[in-house]
C-alpha cells in the first residue's frame, strides 16, 4: 500500500488566544448502550478505542481498544473479543481507511518501539501488526492518524507538552515514517484528533484544556478552544477527544473530563461554542454500569447497526470498581443528540 507523502516544516510557538464562555453548563445524563469484554489484565489497563467501519457489511464493524499492559483488543459491535494482538504498551489507537489499497490502517502509540502499525483487511476485518516507525523521543503518549487525500499524517503526543507530525509512507507490510514538524505546548498532551476538512488538529492538554493546530499552515499556532479554569464543565485531566463529523465541516467535538466523570461537547467548526456535557448512566435494564474516569473515545459518525446516527466509545475506568475489569462502553449518537438538543446534521 502506498501512502502519499504530505509535506510539512517548521516549528512552532505557542500564542495564547481565548475563545471560551464564562457561564456554567448544565450536565446531563446519557444512559450507556452496550459494553465491550474486559480489556484483560489487571490494574489500570484499558486507554483508548478506534471504531472501523467494515466498507460493505456493517455489522461486521469492529471495535479497536488498547491494553496498555499488553497490546491491542479487537471487539465485534456486540462487544465480544474478535482477536488479540499482545504486541507491548501500546496507549492510544486511531483508525483511517479509504487510504488507496485493499487495507485500511491503524496506528498506536508503543511506549517502547514508537508507532505500531496495523493493517486490516477491508474483505475479512482481520486485524495485522505490520511493524514500528522509531519516533526517537521517550514515550510516545497520544497518537491520532489524518488524511488528505491519500496521504497520511500520523499526530504523536508526549507528556512534556509535544506534539510531532508523522508523514507515513510505504506498503501496507512496511511503513516508513518522516519527522515533518514539531509544536510544544507548555504542560502534558495525550488526546488528539485530525479534522482534515476543516484543516485543524485538536489536541487535549491534561491539565489546561482543549487547543486547535491548522496543521497544514507551518506558520500556524495553537489556539485555545476551552480551558478547565472558564468553568464550562472541562476539569483537567482533559483526556480523550474526537468528532462527529458532518457535512461541510460541521459537527461535534467531544472531550473527556476525566476527574469529574463528564464529557463536554464542542461546535466543530470555529469559534467552537459549548454545546452541552453530558455524564454517561447505567443502563439497569442490560446490567452495564455507569461510566467513570474515562480517558480514551472516539466517535464513528457513520450509520452502524443499532446506530442509525453514529456510535460514541469511551473507556471505562472501573467495571464496576476503579481499575477493576476495565473495558470500553458503546454509546448511541441519537441519544446523545437528543439529550444534549444538539441540531441534527447529516453525517460526512
Amino acid at each position: 500500500m502506498r501512502f502519499a507523502r504530505l509535506v510539512l516544516a517548521g516549528a512552532s510557538a505557542i500564542t495564547l488566544a481565548a475563545c471560551a464562555t464564562v457561564a456554567p453548563v448544565p450536565t446531563v445524563p446519557v444512559m450507556v448502550t452496550a459494553e465491550t469484554a474486559p480489556a484483560g489484565a489487571t490494574g489500570d489497563a484499558a486507554d483508548d478505542p478506534a471504531v472501523w467501519r467494515h466498507p460493505t457489511d456493517a455489522a461486521q464493524s469492529l471495535i479497536l481498544g488498547t491494553n496498555k499492559q499488553e497490546g491491542l483488543v479487537v471487539y465485534a459491535l456486540d462487544g465480544s473479543e474478535r482477536q488479540r494482538l499482545p504486541i507491548g504498551p501500546i496507549n492510544n489507537v486511531d483508525v483511517r481507511q479509504d487510504l488507496g489499497s485493499a487495507y485500511d490502517i491503524a496506528v498506536a502509540s508503543n511506549d517502547t518501539q514508537g508507532i505500531s502499525v496495523f493493517s486490516i483487511d477491508r474483505t475479512t476485518g482481520e486485524v495485522k501488526h505490520v511493524n514500528d516507525v522509531p519516533t526517537g523521543k521517550t514515550e510516545p503518549y497520544g497518537i491520532c492518524l489524518g488524511k488528505s487525500g491519500n496521504a497520511g499524517v500520523a499526530g504523536v503526543t508526549y507528556k512534556d507538552g509535544t506534539i510531532e507530525l508523522w508523514e507515513l509512507d510505504g506498503e501496507a507490510d512496511g511503513v516508513t515514517g518522516t519527522l515533518a514538524r514539531s509544536v510544544k505546548l507548555a504542560t502534558q498532551l495525550e488526546g488528539c484528533v485530525f479534522d482534515e476538512v476543516n484543516g485543524t488538529l485538536v489536541i487535549g492538554e491534561e491539565a489546561h484544556g482543549v487547543w486547535s493546530l491548522a496543521y497544514m499552515d507551518a506558520a500556524s499556532v495553537p489556539v485555545e478552544i476551552d480551558t478547565v479554569a472558564a468553568n464550562n464543565g472541562l476539569v483537567a485531566d482533559v483526556e480523550g477527544v474526537s468528532i462527529w463529523r458532518g457535512q461541510d465541516g460541521k459537527g461535534w467535538i467531544v472531550a473527556s473530563a476525566q476527574a469529574a466523570d463528564r464529557y463536554v461537547v464542542y461546535e466543530r467548526q470555529a469559534p467552537h461554542a459549548v454545546m452541552g456535557v453530558f455524564t454517561l448512566v447505567a443502563n439497569t435494564q442490560a446490567g452495564i454500569d455507569k461510566v467513570t474516569h474515562t480517558d480514551g473515545l472516539d466517535v464513528f459518525s457513520g450509520a452502524l447497526p443499532g446506530y442509525p446516527r453514529g456510535i460514541l466509545v469511551v473507556q471505562d475506568d472501573g467495571n464496576p470498581n476503579p481499575e477493576q475489569d476495565q473495558n470500553f462502553k458503546l454509546v448511541d449518537w441519537a441519544m446523545l443528540e437528543t439529550a444534549l438538543g444538539l441540531p441534527v446534521l447529516e453525517a460526512e
